[in-house]
């Protein structure tokens, strides 16, 4: 029963993250190409720009209400669907969330209110502002968040007390500089610069295909172009430093996304292709490129990536040690003064959650057998094919819409784009790629932390509520619903505006409108 709790307690979260993921990217795309836009209206005069700072901004505001309404409630379910994840890690976790509400969310929500209400009430300078620290606002409170979930790969900067039964602070400069959560940021919002820039370039397209609105559409395609290039060739390089931070705290994650079963000789190969056997754990074939994921997840030469047997066999290890930790733990509960079990403690206290994974097999891990233990180290390996796979259809989407904004950009220097049908053709169907790409990114970065909500600290089995089976199908399918509807609504409000185009200002310069 207890499993049938902690998968729809995981499906529900990863259902909810996922819905609230469509909205995310294009928000903190969209919000930098409004300032570029205001800007060059402020520094020309040309009333254009205003015209694009107030069509593009009114799309995304449209996203910025359904982002919010599908966010607050993933905060809830921590205390919800995980209460013994928010009980253990609340007050390291908390943190990052509380500033991010208090610093990031207030500066961003006030902010959008004067972006649309402020447009006659403000000088051009001021509103200028407004736009640019909405823009600082919505990126602060990526930061804050991507620092939480950073904390939930690499754990740094907090220790577990054995007086509270729960994991303390005890280096928040540690837990803000985390280098996995520096690499999360800098990798999550480049790709939503891209998704903004791919939204602006196909709708813009679009434009030029028909032949509408003819000068606002090649003006906003050369913002887009140009920011898209940039934007995707940091994502490029920022990912591979991404692949660097994971290869150094979560070896058991790269190993999975390279289907790599065993320690190869230094620099190791990178898997192109291959089919994973989970059964026989090894790869029924392969392509492999010499050297490559030795660069890439060591930067060097000599240096080994170990593979999944090996980690293993590591993991086995800890797990015995782990063993150790959970009986003192118990003894010292029992008995507070108990010096002998308190160095016990102390001596394997890093490998305590690894002992807690054999609660999965047992109720007291001082009768686990080594079948028990040998089953539980097998656990600490997430599914090899979804991650294999994920990671290479993200990576192969990254490297279409770099040859597109490449095309794209360079087509905007010549100036002849609007005369290339099959560029903008390319670039409307190429509209979901930012979006495919982002949602493979979540998988690839939570799906292969489990068996773990904190990496090493915490296994999901022992993080969910006591919930019944009846109450979490019910709000799954609740959710489902609710987030579906608000996902048609978004869809049906930006097809209506985004067909209308800049006629939806009503200023009488544009297609199909009258002004008002």
């Amino acid at each position: 029963m207890l499993d049938n709790v902690v998968d729809l307690s995981r499906l529900q979260f990863a259902v909810t993250a996922l819905y609230h993921f469509l909205f995310v990217p294009l928000t903190i795309g969209m919000v930098w190409m409004l300032v570029i836009m205001e800007s060059v209206w402020l520094m020309t005069g040309k009333q254009v720009y205003q015209d694009m700072t107030r069509f593009w901004g009114k799309l995304f505001g449209i996203n910025f209400a359904l982002g919010v309404t599908t966010g607050i409630t993933m905060e809830f379910q921590f205390g919800t669907n995980w209460a013994y994840y928010s009980h253990y890690v609340g007050d390291i976790f908390g943190t990052p969330l509380a500033i991010e509400g208090l610093m990031a969310f207030f500066l961003e929500s006030t902010m959008i209110g004067l972006f649309f209400f402020g447009w006659e009430r403000l000088s051009r300078k001021q509103h200028l502002l407004v736009t640019i620290l909405m823009a600082i606002g919505t990126n602060l409170s990526a930061l804050w968040i991507l620092i939480a979930n950073g904390w939930m790969q690499n754990p740094v900067g907090a220790e577990f007390s054995y007086q509270t039964m729960r994991m303390e602070m005890t280096d928040f400069a540690a837990l803000l500089l985390n280098p996995d959560a520096q690499a999360k940021f800098v990798h999550t919002v480049s790709a939503g610069y891209v998704t903004g820039a791919m939204f602006v370039l196909s709708i813009s397209s679009w434009y030029l295909l028909r032949g509408r609105n003819v000068e606002f559409a090649r003006k906003s395609f050369r913002i887009a172009a140009a920011f898209g290039f940039a934007s995707i060739c940091s994502v490029i390089v920022l990912g591979d430093e991404s692949g660097y931070t994971v290869g150094e705290a979560q070896q058991t994650k790269l190993a999975a996304i390279e289907a790599m079963w065993h320690t190869e000789p230094a620099p190791a190969s990178f898997n192109l292709l291959a089919w994973p056997n989970e059964t026989r754990m090894e790869n029924d074939w392969q392509l492999s490129i010499p050297w490559v994921m030795g660069l890439i997840g060591t930067r060097s030469l000599s240096k080994e990536i170990p593979g999944i047997h090996e980690i293993m066999a590591q993991n086995r290890l800890r797990i015995q040690s782990g063993m150790l930790a959970v009986q003192a733990l118990e003894t010292v509960r029992r008995e507070r003064g108990n010096s002998a079990a308190l160095a016990v403690l102390e001596q394997h206290k890093k490998d305590l959650g690894f002992g807690l994974l054999l609660k999965k097999y047992t109720a007291d891990v001082a009768h686990a057998t080594p079948q028990m233990i040998a089953a539980a180290a097998r656990d600490t390996i997430p599914r090899v094919a979804p991650m294999f796979w994920s990671f290479r259809l993200m990576v192969g989407m990254g490297m279409a819409m770099l040859l597109l904004f490449g095309w794209a950009f360079w087509a905007s220097l010549k100036g002849n784009f609007q005369h290339r049908p099959r560029l903008l053709k390319l670039a409307l169907w190429c509209l979901p790629l930012p979006w495919l790409s982002c949602e493979l990114g979540w998988v690839v970065a939570e799906y292969g932390r489990q068996p773990w909500t904190i990496y090493g600290v915490l296994p999901t089995r022992l993080s969910v509520s006591t919930l019944s089976v009846e109450s979490l199908y019910g709000s799954l399918a609740g959710f489902v619903g609710f987030y579906t509807v608000l996902l048609v609504v978004e869809m049906m409000l930006m097809v209506r505006f985004a067909r209308q185009g800049p006629g939806s200002l009503g200023t009488g310069r544009y297609d199909h409108e009258t002004a008002h």
